[in-house]
């Protein structure tokens, strides 16, 4: 059997995980990536699924291990690729659903619902599938159990040990002992909050702080989570009943998924609490608590277009208290900050992780991977849903349960492991493409793209323009030298100078010596200006900005 990370693996997002065997995949979760500040104008990430997309045909199903972002996100990019029928809960499937929909796509997936209380067995080719379910951030969150031609494979999915979870269902221990009583060939386990010691906190620790924060704060409350946290939502409209203020959602993925949640049961409002936004400015400010988007620093959310002052129905000042109840993505702590030191500025009390408990991870501390570790006895493991460090730290606390190295595999996107009953590793590796979707489009960019962003953002660009006759081989004009975000051109006229001269010489030099065909100057001319321009600006500044070279022939009509 071969096991495969097209996402999610030495990196935090963009779950995908392929278990194949002979003519037989299934694909673990399908989930989205989210930008840093190095990948300017991103708005999602996505998984490179051209090995899929070559083989949709031997696709037996996608199982979904929860509904958050990075594990169902990618689904109306990529499932058009892949054609399979969609496994997972209730909520999940709702949620699934709904996002769907908005693509136009809900009535042509084949969307399967399954309950893990009732330990369902759902077979998909060489694969025998049992979800069970774990305690995590959002309710109907499940790990599979798959039995293989190789032996037993247990995947977490994420998880923690929640003994008082919000929804009061509990993780699934006894079919987790059962799995180990079988014998476990490998586990594949979350290790992304295992540099944190002991367990994670439960949930009901976040309804504690809320308490105290609706009952002193003297205006109006903002609080900034995850559009997907179920649970959070359900402590908010809760804590909001109890303090008579009314509740707006506002942001079109937190309305949405509140709306499905509520359809479905997983989300209640007893006292009515939940009001239209047109109502909200009709309140005293003591009386209202907005639930935005945005608590990852993401530009267009919600809570940046407050910060920055440009929501055309919230602003926040003295007397709002603000709450960022999640804790940073690895790579959007910038971001993130930016916007509370933002939101610090004009006036609010911002309350986030260093200051307060408004947020508790819904992943597994080091004493809960222990605990799953010796749930399962598992023979081999492999750690996931966490960057090199969390893997490393894993593989030791592996060792100290008698796990060794040799039964430790790290794995790297693309790595083909090969699973057998007496062995796993890395025998092969696929080569991923970095898919970014541009912000406020439906379309992708490439990886050049965006380094040429970056580029720009940090180096900016020297267009160089010149005209040539082609067919005469002589400079008719130029060079003329623009920076843009390079230099000032009044502070350095030297370096200016230089490049002017080297451009100069450059063109003429190769016009001079070229003995090609005619309709190949140009090109010709312009491959030498950049070697002159890039190698000159280097050597003087140590920095690279983008070039634009322009040639123009003036024997071209």
């Amino acid at each position: 059997m071969r096991l495969i990370f097209l996402g999610g693996v030495a990196e935090v997002g963009k779950n995908l995980l392929v278990l194949e065997h002979g003519d037989d995949i299934i694909v673990i979760d399908c989930g989205i990536g989210f930008p840093d500040e190095h990948q300017p104008g991103v708005e999602l990430i996505l998984p490179d699924v051209s090995y899929l997309r070559e083989r949709a045909d031997r696709i037996r199903g996608i199982f979904i291990t929860h509904g958050h972002e990075d594990h169902i996100g990618g689904l109306p990019y990529v499932w058009p690729d892949l054609r399979a029928p969609v496994y997972a809960t209730p909520l999940t499937l709702g949620l699934i659903g709904a996002k769907l929909g908005e693509f136009g796509l809900s009535k042509k997936v084949e969307l399967i619902g399954f309950d893990p209380d009732t330990h369902p067995v759902l077979r998909a080719g060489a694969f025998t599938i049992e979800p069970f379910r774990v305690c995590h951030s959002i309710p109907d969150a499940v790990g599979f159990g798959i039995t293989t031609p190789a032996g037993l494979i247990v995947i977490t999915g994420d998880f923690k040990f929640d003994a008082e979870p919000a929804d009061g269902k509990l993780t699934d221990f006894a079919l987790l002992e059962e799995f180990g009583r079988r014998g476990v060939r490998l586990l594949v386990s979350d290790c992304v909050h295992i540099e944190f010691p002991g367990r994670t906190p439960s949930e009901t620790v976040v309804g504690e702080t809320f308490e105290q924060v609706f009952a002193e704060a003297p205006g109006r409350i903002v609080i900034a989570t995850f559009a997907s946290l179920i649970s959070r939502i359900q402590q908010i409209i809760d804590t909001a009943g109890r303090h008579r203020r009314s509740v707006v959602l506002l942001g079109r993925s937190v309305t949405r998924n509140t709306q499905v949640a509520r359809e479905l049961g997983y989300l209640h409002d007893p006292d009515g609490v939940i009001i239209d936004r047109r109502y909200a400015a009709d309140l005293p400010d003591d009386k209202i608590v907005y639930v935005v988007t945005g608590s990852q620093g993401e530009p267009m959310a919600v809570l940046a277009r407050i910060a920055n002052k440009d929501h055309r129905e919230l602003a926040v000042g003295p007397g709002d208290t603000v709450i960022v109840s999640a804790s940073p993505i690895p790579g959007n702590e910038t971001a993130v900050f930016r916007i509370i030191n933002q939101l610090f500025h004009a006036g609010a009390n911002v309350l986030y992780g260093a200051r307060a408990r408004v947020h508790v991870s819904g992943h597994a501390s080091r004493d809960d991977l222990r605990d799953m570790i010796r749930l399962t006895k598992p023979a081999h493991v492999i750690p996931t849903h966490g960057e090199h460090r969390h893997l490393a730290l894993y593989a030791e606390l592996a060792a100290s349960e008698g796990i060794g190295p040799e039964s430790v595999t790290f794995s790297d996107l693309g790595d083909v492991i090969e699973v057998t009953p007496d062995s796993v590793s890395v025998v092969d590796h696929i080569q991923l493409a970095e898919i970014y979707l541009d912000s406020g489009r439906s379309t992708t960019v490439s990886e050049d793209v965006v380094n040429d962003r970056r580029l720009l953002g940090q180096d900016g660009v020297i267009v160089v323009t010149v005209a040539i006759s082609a067919s005469a081989r002589t400079l008719v004009a130029g060079p003329d030298i623009a920076p843009r975000g390079f230099v000032d051109p009044l502070a350095s006229p030297a370096l200016l100078e230089k490049l002017w001269t080297r451009s100069l010489e450059a063109a003429r030099s190769e016009l001079d010596v070229f003995d090609g065909e005619r309709g190949l100057v140009v090109a010709a001319v312009r491959k030498a200006l950049r070697r002159a321009i890039g190698s000159t600006v280097h050597r003087e500044t140590r920095r690279k900005p983008v070039l634009q070279i322009i040639v123009l022939d003036i024997d071209q009509d």
